[in-house]
This record gives structure tokens, sequence and C-alpha cells, in this order.
């Protein structure tokens, strides 16, 4: 049974150095686990350009105290009020203590804070924890038809949305 431990605190994505933290987290897994491919760099690159200005939102976990960013997650805002969960990534040395699942919730409360009428995922069969936990979430998987995104990315071979 791991250790309790003081939560994390969630908040809205707010500086460069936020931005920085974003980039670095997701940077790290999906070059460990995939290929950054070039529409990653781009969002990556620019959270506030790609991602909130449109409509979206990152959400950071930071540790109480210190304020060290432990943790993300992305909203990207599609037409028709589709929101999607993306690039969410725990540092390693946090992991397993509950950030990703509060991270999940997070992200929920905010896409209907947000307008979001549908909230889906994209993942990859490897991340077999991750899955676990967006299926604990309340997210059911869907076939690439019901994708509401054309040309979403390869890797993700499974894709899932909130119900």
């Amino acid at each position: 049974m791991p250790h309790a431990t003081a939560p994390t605190v969630v908040s809205s994505i707010a500086s460069q150095s936020d931005a920085d933290a974003f980039r670095a987290l997701n940077e790290e897994w999906i070059s460990r686990l995939f290929t950054l491919q070039e529409e990653d760099r781009a969002v990556l690159g620019d959270p506030f350009g790609r991602i909130v200005d449109p409509g979206g939102d990152v959400l950071l976990a930071r540790e109480p105290g210190s304020g060290t960013v432990v943790g993300c997650v992305a909203l990207l805002a599609y037409p028709d009020a589709v929101l999607e969960l993306a690039k969410m990534a725990v540092a390693p040395a946090a992991q397993g203590r509950g950030i990703g699942r509060q991270l999940i919730a997070a992200a929920i409360d905010r896409a209907q804070a947000l307008g979001g009428a549908r909230l889906f995922l994209g993942t990859n069969s490897r991340l077999a924890p991750a899955i676990h936990l967006y299926e604990e979430a309340g997210f059911v998987r869907i076939s690439r038809d019901r994708c509401p995104v054309a040309d979403y990315y390869a890797r993700a071979d499974i894709l899932m949305e909130l119900k």
C-alpha cells in the first residue's frame, strides 16, 4: 500500500515555466516509448497558442509546498463542443501516488466547465496503467470510425470516450 502523501494541487497553465514543464514531461515519455511527431512538437512548443487560445486548457499537478510540476494533462478543443484529453504525463519519480487519477478527474471537471459535450482520447495498448485509469474514470473504447477527429495520431491504437 503506497504511503499517504499530501495531494498535489492541480491548476491551469499560467506561465512560460509551466509551458516548459508541460513540454518536458511529455517529451520524456513520448520519446522513450514512441517517436515525437511534428504535431507533438507543435502542440508542446506552444501550449498557449495551440491549446489554450482555441478554447482548451492545460492542467498541471504541483507538489504541495514546492510547487514543482509533477504531472500534466491537456484538453484540446474541437468544433461542436468536442474536447480531447491528451498529453497526460506524470514524472517517473512521482508515479504510483494517484496523480494520474487526480489529473483525469480534474480534466473531466474542467471539460464540463469549458462546455464540452463530448470528451475523447487516444492511447496505445502499451500504456496499460493509463488505460486502466481511463476505464476507472468511465471512459469506454470506441472504434476509429467514432473518433471525432480525422487523421488522428497513428500511434493511438485505442480510442476511448467518456460515457
